[in-house]
């Protein structure tokens, strides 16, 4: 049993790399170019594919960023065929499993904590300069 979970898990990874060089060679679609896949999960039966996804050059406005991750999403869904069937001209597997992109909100909510950490960090500094000394 152990054997099919790495089997899977070095499928995955097989397709993670790959998938990264086609976004940035391959795929001429200007909203993939700063695309970062940033895991890919496949099932036992190597069915399936989940790919998970981020932008690296989402910006801080909720409303713009939502609006270009659609337009991302769309894109890439329009390009599955095309990964899909390039994947199998690189990858030596009986079946290509299929492709199921998803965002990766955890690259965002990482950057998030760090931000709060710092700023918690940085109240406490001046928490302890402001603090006047008991003499």
């Amino acid at each position: 049993m152990a054997a099919d979970y790495s089997r899977s898990r070095r499928v995955g990874e097989l397709i993670q790399r790959e998938l990264a060089t086609m976004l940035a060679r391959d795929v001429k679609d200007p909203r993939l170019a700063f695309v970062s896949i940033t895991a890919v999960d496949v099932t036992r039966d190597l069915g399936l594919a989940k790919v998970f996804y981020t932008v690296i050059n989402a910006t801080d406005h909720s409303d713009k960023q939502s609006e270009d991750k659609e337009k991302v999403h769309q894109s890439l869904t329009k390009a599955v065929g095309f990964l899909r069937y390039e994947l199998g001209q690189r990858i030596k597997l009986r079946i290509v499993p299929r492709l199921e992109f998803r965002y990766d909100e955890s690259v965002l909510r990482g950057a998030q904590l760090t931000q709060l950490i710092d700023s918690a960090i940085a109240d406490d500094q001046h928490r302890i300069v402001d603090k006047p000394s008991k003499k």
